[in-house]
């Protein structure tokens, strides 16, 4: 019984480490890409995360507490002068190709934290996490 405990702990830290202190370890100029789990669990550990979705298709159905800052009308350029570059940013949208878009464009505006949902909000949605 100790055993499990103590694999179940060790488990436990190993995924603390994983989220919460490599983040604070430099992105390189990079962003990092999470999958739907991991982009959840940032949410729940980090209450402040912003979360943009940058499409145009909002309305229809978003991962909830996120804004809408679509890429395609220059909503999104127009905001990152007034986003603040201490916060942490989830970026997605329903392609690779926008949302790598927008995480690259935050990283070359000097922001440190971004991550970007790899499988983008079909991989939320089929996770079965709630969606707005």
């Amino acid at each position: 019984m100790k055993v499990l405990r103590s694999m179940l702990v060790l488990m436990i830290l190993v995924s603390f480490y994983y989220l919460v202190a490599k983040d604070f370890m430099d992105f390189n100029d990079s962003y990092k890409d999470v999958n739907a789990y991991e982009a959840y669990n940032l949410i729940k550990i980090y209450p402040n995360l912003k979360i943009i979705d940058v499409s145009g298709t909002y309305n229809l159905g978003h991962i909830p507490g996120s804004i809408n800052l679509f890429m395609g009308d220059g909503s999104f350029d127009k905001a990152l002068a007034n986003l603040s570059k201490k916060d942490r940013y989830l970026v997605y949208y329903n392609s690779d190709n926008i949302s790598i878009e927008a995480a690259t464009k935050l990283k070359a505006a000097g922001f440190k934290r971004v991550y970007r949902l790899n499988g983008n909000f079909s991989s939320w949605v089929e996770a079965g996490f709630r969606t707005a």
